[in-house]
């Protein structure tokens, strides 16, 4: 990856849970699974974060990880006039501050956080599911479309950890747009 834009983020949560909350549960409501916020992660090249539910699944290996800005959480909450939303019931993986991630879809880009690098590429939207109004507040079903985040392949094995960091992109980012909703260009990937 040859990056040239380098942008200051926060992972603010990095969230691990070894079972689907609500993956065909509509009926049963969602399920009572272990989510963990950890400190820190591993993620392993091509398979995901050790761990979590979709950790070496063949149908999720280029979107075994879920990035989402805060700043649409936030925004969301506004729009919809509800108290601010507890990131951890989105579900995704890793919850960033500062990061605009849309343009990143198709892209090869890179997180250092402490002393590891963990590059990654963006494949495809992380569309939310109808849960999202049950879990956070009727219509942020709606009010998440295009701005639900990203899912990833590691391409590198290492670790992500909580606090400062920094991301590398190949592409010029807008910070400032990191709660905006977009229409979500496909995946450029071949």
């Amino acid at each position: 990856m040859t990056a040239s834009y380098r942008y200051d983020v926060e992972i603010l949560h990095l969230v691990v849970s070894p079972a689907h909350a609500y993956f065909g549960r509509a009926r049963d409501g969602a399920a009572q699974v272990p989510t963990t916020d950890a400190d820190q992660v591993e993620l392993v090249a091509g398979k995901g974060i050790v761990g979590d539910r979709f950790f070496g699944k063949a149908a999720h290996m280029d979107a075994a990880v879920t990035l989402l800005a805060i700043e649409a959480l936030e925004a969301m909450a506004e729009e919809l006039g509800a108290c601010p939303f507890d990131p951890l019931l989105t579900r995704r993986n890793v919850v960033l501050r500062g990061a605009h991630l849309a343009p990143l879809l198709g892209e090869e880009f890179a997180l250092e956080s402490r002393e590891n690098v963990v590059r990654l590429r963006a494949g495809r939207p992380a569309h939310p599911c109808a849960w999202m109004d049950r879990m956070l507040a009727p219509g942020a079903h709606a009010a998440m479309r295009g701005r639900g985040g990203v899912r990833c392949q590691p391409l590198s094995t290492g670790f992500l950890s909580r606090g400062p960091a920094v991301l590398v992109s190949p592409v010029p980012l807008d910070p400032g747009q990191a709660g905006v909703p977009t229409l979500l260009r496909p995946s450029r990937l071949p």
